[in-house]
């Protein structure tokens, strides 16, 4: 029996076991404040994270797993059994991002208007076919058709998880959420490392090299845990059997208010669709700013040949991913708890951005340099322990400050999906002719920084600027429908900073 239900139109539905007096408090919490009396909070949030994060962590892992195991499988032989070059391979890893990016705002839509728990694990049954018959591919035209079509596949997932926990949780408890699924991404990659190295070893069974069972195995989980989650994903807090009608009433009530608590003047936020806040999305300049916030696929698609160019054999290159990964996890997790007990936003993706800085730098010295491997080393692993704090604390930033449900839907899969472009450039960053050194990359990736250090100045000073500007306006100008109606454009709505 699936834990949630929904009309046929998208709708979120009354569960099947409301009361009257349940839909009665549901009600309540459109119009008034909720009845606290029979409601911790502590203890709700606790119900949540506890019935939704850990599945959502598991999905977030098997999809980095899944893009990013083709940077394991090149160390193992991928590319020299289909005869490939290294501008080839570069391609196969940039079509993923063209495909991905142009199918994310779709799929964000299509989530809301269907059930979390039919669209998500639909998505993965289909990624997790694919990533299988990478393992069957005979030649580069044939990866490449096939990262394209993971690309379409997987688009749905990151944005959605992402856009999903704001449909739970308040914009001060974000980020922590955010981290806890992100960081699956950091264990993915330690686990990645640590499944290739053991996986690689079945090299010659079925008369497959060792980088085929590497896809082939890991397509075969996916598909199995997307089986699972079709009875495990819940929908949304309106129909959470989890929560009594008092909880999902308070849970309700403070989602539709949080934009406008600090104004004095309480104004529900939009859950209607219209493409006006589709076209808002698109024109919104906070969105396009806050690309240039943190760079990603570089280091997580290469680190595996990365650290084998610094002279450690293959198999050694990939166990040393794993203390990166697991040390960025520990700390995305610790700064997203920060960052939401003070409310603060920028100053933490501000600090982690000058790590990533300073590893890039260490990178570029010793590399140049030369002869000082560990040192090298060192630099990637400071840079990526300042990546994957400061991704969670971007996408979280920019989703704090999107009001109305479809526009902040919209705006996540915009906001990640060009963000994902940088992914496309970033295939490109390290190439085969700038081994074992790899300079121009670490310099590309260094600029980015830099770029993405004056962007995060340019927010918190514009946001700060509205705010101030807001703080002055006389409250009553608009009507609550018309707030509503703009979003985070209204004078009733605070930005994060």
């Amino acid at each position: 029996m699936k834990p949630n239900e929904q009309h046929d139109d998208g709708s979120p539905a009354s569960a099947p076991s409301l009361t009257t007096d349940e839909k009665g408090a549901l009600a309540n919490a459109e119009y008034a404040e909720p009845d606290m009396s029979a409601v911790d909070p502590k203890k709700v949030l606790l119900k949540m994270d506890l019935h939704l994060i850990p599945m959502l962590a598991l999905l977030y892992l098997l999809s980095f797993l899944d893009r990013g195991n083709i940077g394991n499988a090149r160390i193992e032989g991928l590319v020299e059994t289909l005869n490939m070059t290294g501008s080839q391979y570069n391609w196969c890893l940039t079509v993923f991002f063209f495909t991905y990016c142009v199918f994310e705002v779709p799929s964000n839509l299509l989530l809301k208007r269907m059930k979390p728990s039919i669209w998500l694990p639909s998505i993965m049954v289909a990624w997790g076919t694919v990533m299988t018959l990478m393992g069957i591919v005979q030649d580069f035209k044939g990866l490449l058709i096939a990262r394209l079509f993971l690309g379409v596949t997987e688009a749905g997932l990151y944005p959605g998880v992402a856009y999903y926990i704001t449909m739970w949780f308040c914009r001060e408890e974000v980020q922590f959420r955010q981290a806890m699924f992100f960081s699956a991404a950091s264990v993915a990659g330690a686990f990645s490392g640590l499944l290739a190295f053991g996986i690689a070893k079945m090299d010659g069974v079925g008369g497959y090299e060792g980088w085929r069972w590497i896809f082939i195995l890991e397509g075969i989980l996916t598909v199995l845990v997307a089986c699972i989650a079709f009875f495990t994903i819940y929908d949304f807090p309106e129909t959470a059997q989890f929560l009594t009608a008092p909880e999902r009433a308070w849970v309700v009530h403070r989602l539709r208010y949080q934009g406008s608590k600090d104004s004095g003047q309480m104004v529900a936020e939009s859950e209607n669709f219209k493409w006006k806040y589709v076209r808002d999305a698109f024109t919104d300049w906070q969105i396009y700013l806050g690309l240039w916030l943190a760079p990603l696929y570089g280091t997580s698609l290469f680190l595996p040949s990365i650290i084998r160019e610094l002279g450690y054999t293959s198999s050694t290159a990939q166990l040393l991913t794993i203390p990166i990964y697991i040390s960025a996890a520990v700390l995305a997790v610790a700064v997203a708890w920060y960052s939401d007990r003070s409310g603060q936003r920028s100053p933490y993706i501000f600090i982690c951005m000058c790590a990533i800085a300073i590893g890039f730098i260490i990178c570029i010295s010793a590399s140049a340099h030369g002869g000082v491997p560990g040192v090298v080393y060192a630099g990637i692993f400071i840079a990526v322990c300042g990546i994957y704090p400061a991704f969670p604390g971007n996408v979280t930033w920019i989703s704090n400050n999107l009001a109305g449900s479809y526009k902040r839907s919209a705006g996540m899969a915009i906001h990640i999906g060009v963000g994902n472009l940088a992914g496309a450039m970033a295939s490109n960053f390290y190439r085969s002719a700038d081994s074992p050194k790899y300079i121009l990359g670490h310099a590309l990736e260094l600029g980015f920084v830099a770029v993405g250090l004056c962007a995060v100045a340019g927010l918190r000073w514009n946001y700060k600027r509205i705010n101030r500007k807001r703080d002055q306006m006389p409250l009553g100008e608009y009507s609550d429908a018309e707030n509503s109606e703009k979003g985070d454009r209204a004078p009733t709505y605070r930005y994060v900073l």
